[in-house]
């Protein structure tokens, strides 16, 4: 089975890894006897399906999710079904991988206009002026 992230690209469920696992919270007894919170791994740095330009931003936008050795784990503990966390994680998989293959737009440098730089100079005037006007005050010779 396929999931399909874009038109170019699609993971195989077997890249997949889950895990289920007991989650914390809501669900009363439910929750110490049955195992609904789905943690999966994807092996990133070995995936056939992504492009080395997807890798890359992907392994940089997953942060303290991937592992040192390029696996990405996703934990998934919302609801209190087995289905809808494994089909929560998959989607926050899918997010992530789109996110990834978005170029970042690179930054053009800017130069402050003349207005900008004249009233940024106004603020730093009455600014000064108020300061000024907080100083001691000569003392009376009586």
């Amino acid at each position: 089975m396929m999931i399909y992230v874009t038109p170019a690209i699609s993971i195989n469920t077997s890249e997949i890894q889950e895990d289920f696992i007991r989650a914390s919270g809501p669900g009363g007894q439910n929750v110490n006897k049955v195992a609904t919170a789905v943690q999966i791994r994807f092996n990133v740095a070995q995936s056939p399906s992504l492009p080395d330009e997807v890798r890359r931003r992907l392994m940089r936008l997953a942060g303290r999710r991937i592992t040192e050795d390029g696996i990405l784990i996703i934990h998934a503990r919302r609801f209190r079904t087995q289905k809808q966390n494994r089909q929560d994680a998959r989607e926050r998989l899918v997010q992530l991988i789109r996110k990834a293959v978005q170029r970042p737009r690179p930054r053009r440098k800017t130069t402050p206009t003349h207005a900008s730089k004249m009233r940024r100079l106004a603020v730093k005037q009455r600014r000064s002026r108020t300061k000024r006007l907080r100083g001691s005050v000569p003392a009376s010779e009586d």
